[in-house]
């Protein structure tokens, strides 16, 4: 049953990237997203398992509904999303260029490098309270990739944060 569940849950967010097309327009510099897809599920209860000789396992586990939304966002070279949250976390898959992604709540703000050089990257943004983020392209060439989020239903899916950490973020 809850490996049909996974199967189920892959196959409508699969099909619904192909036919979407919606644009959302956040602030940001340069930084452009766009909504492929969108969709409401229920409570989500999956697990799933495999075996020896390759343990894996997944679990996911929400309370009441859910917006689900896929994104393809582009960073032409000097581009960033500007300081943000999401009531929820993202799945970023980098698929070319290079990002530098920084989050106001490390106590550091220590930058993260993640470069598509020689394929694709991924990387968790956890989201919630408190934590906020940046992503800019301080490369030479234009970065683009897609971002899967799980949010609240009727959640805003970006929050912008104002002021910016002091300190913190892009040289540009």
């Amino acid at each position: 049953m809850t490996r049909k569940v996974l199967t189920v849950l892959v196959l409508v967010v699969a099909g619904l990237a192909a036919f979407g097309g919606k644009v959302l327009a956040t602030p940001s510099n340069g930084f452009v997203g766009t909504t492929l897809a969108t969709a409401t599920f229920d409570a989500l209860h999956v697990s799933a398992h495999a075996t020896h000789p390759n343990p894996w396992d997944l679990f996911l586990r929400t309370y009441g509904q859910s917006d689900v939304y896929i994104q393809s966002n582009t960073w032409p070279v000097g581009a960033d999303t500007g300081w943000h949250t999401h009531p929820g976390p993202s799945l970023i898959i980098l698929n070319h260029g290079v990002l530098t992604e920084w989050e106001s709540d490390d106590g550091t703000c220590t930058e993260h490098v993640y470069d598509a050089t020689n394929g694709p990257v991924s990387f968790v943004d956890t989201g919630g309270p408190g934590h906020a983020h940046i992503i800019a392209n301080e490369g030479t060439t234009v970065a683009d990739g897609y971002a899967v989020q799980f949010l609240p239903q009727g959640a805003t899916r970006r929050i912008d944060v104002t002021p910016a950490p002091a300190g913190c973020g892009p040289s540009h």
